[in-house]
């Protein structure tokens, strides 16, 4: 495989069933990631594939992970950034965040994220006590990624609008229904999401969407030309979602695919947007998006 200079996977996780389970992790078409993955396991599989910078994203909503995460990242020459989670509608969430920049590591948290596609309520970022929160991230100099299903985008677009001074990263394009070939409306959903200029979205998790058994870079590439055109290669960047991704390639074939898909080793999608969206923040207190 040849690699690229300075690439920064955007989006991996990481877990340790001692410390605590993986609720979401259920069923027998899981079975194979219900174990322990660890830096030790991606670092030499990170490396070998020319990657020098990743981001550590957040799994579950508990508060002790996202402490975990930072003091990880401190020990780590490969971990550079974290995107966290806290709890958006408590009442002193500036107050929690602050704490977090305060901890062992707290320097590399540069974003937040929640489950929002395990929300019941179609609008969940549009509550009032979430917009709250939204408003005291963009105040702390993060970004918010948004893990979501396409019949929550147009809550997404709505909360993008109302918030201009925080980008939203849209993780894995929205999970579109790329096993079932459909384009619509989440094509014309991310497009509207695209039009707003403080929204990334993530070339990431495409392989484990579609249906993994029969997947080609044929069926996935309507949706990844949907979004390198919506939002332009300034503003997508590459993740592996591993370990995750595991379930229908390895590591190293998640970078080929999204190579095959981007045409070739663009340097904003493989590094350049990441940089400025995440790494770019590591360190940094309180500064305006």
């Amino acid at each position: 495989m040849t690699t690229a200079p300075d690439l920064i996977d955007a989006h991996h996780h990481v877990w340790d069933l001692s410390v605590r389970g993986q609720d979401w992790i259920t069923g027998p078409e899981l079975a194979p990631i219900r174990r322990d993955f660890t830096l030790d396991d991606l670092a030499p599989e990170a490396r070998a594939a020319g990657v020098r910078a990743t981001v550590l994203v957040q799994t579950v909503t508990v508060a002790e992970e996202t402490p975990e995460f930072l003091a990880l990242a401190d020990r780590s020459d490969l971990v550079t950034a974290v995107v966290g989670w806290t709890d958006l509608t408590r009442p002193d969430v500036a107050h929690a965040l602050a704490s977090l920049r305060q901890l062992p590591g707290g320097q590399h948290l540069v974003g937040l994220r929640h489950q929002v596609q395990g929300e019941p309520d179609p609008e969940w970022l549009l509550r009032p006590d979430v917009s709250r929160g939204l408003a005291a991230v963009a105040d702390a100099g993060l970004v918010y990624d948004l893990v979501v299903l396409p019949h929550q985008l147009p809550a997404c677009v709505k909360a993008a609008a109302e918030h201009p001074e925080l980008t939203f990263v849209l993780d894995h394009l929205g999970k579109p229904p790329i096993a079932s070939g459909e384009l619509e409306p989440w094509r014309s959903q991310v497009r509207a999401l695209a039009h707003l200029p403080n929204t990334v979205c993530k070339l990431s998790g495409l392989v484990t969407e579609a249906d993994r058994a029969t997947w080609t870079v044929d069926a996935l590439r309507p949706y990844s030309e949907t979004v390198l055109d919506a939002f332009g290669p300034g503003r997508v960047m590459f993740g592996s979602d591993w370990p995750v991704c595991t379930l229908a390639v390895t590591y190293e074939q998640v970078i080929d695919v999204a190579r095959e898909l981007v045409g070739g080793s663009d340097e904003d999608v493989f590094a350049g947007t990441a940089r400025r969206v995440y790494l770019s923040r590591v360190g940094a207190r309180s500064s305006r998006t």
